[in-house]
């Protein structure tokens, strides 16, 4: 049997090799150039947005320091009402406490009239009556 003959106008693998890696480098710089060259234009957009960033930020902290500063005043009266009213209804209850004690069956006639003319009330507005 005979071997077939190779044919001499094929590349060789060297010569084909040597093209290919020309091409992947080429390709491969130019990858790496776009890449930098995004990566320019972040680093500059960043740069030019960080001062219009920062300066939201202290519109946003100067507004949030004068609502603080607004709100502050009526926290503490709200505070001292709220104590004032806490005193007044501690007192209130002394007081009816201690006329319970001293008068009993007035208290009794007075709880009494208050449960009627509340009943009235309530059954005057529940509707019609049948």
């Amino acid at each position: 049997m005979e071997t077939p003959a190779m044919n001499s106008s094929a590349p060789s693998s060297s010569g084909s090799s040597i093209t290919g890696e020309s091409t992947l480098t080429r390709a491969t710089s130019s990858a790496h150039g776009a890449v930098d060259k995004v990566a320019s234009a972040a680093d500059e957009a960043i740069r030019s947005a960080r001062p219009a960033i920062d300066r939201v930020a202290a519109i946003a902290h100067q507004t949030v320091d004068k609502a603080s500063s607004a709100a502050a005043p009526t926290a503490e009266w709200l505070s001292a009402k709220g104590s004032n009213l806490t005193t007044k209804s501690r007192i209130l209850l002394d007081h009816s406490c201690n006329f319970v004690t001293k008068n009993p069956a007035a208290s009794i006639g007075i709880a009494l009239a208050i449960g009627v003319l509340i009943g009235r009330i309530f059954r005057s507005n529940s509707g019609p009556r049948a």
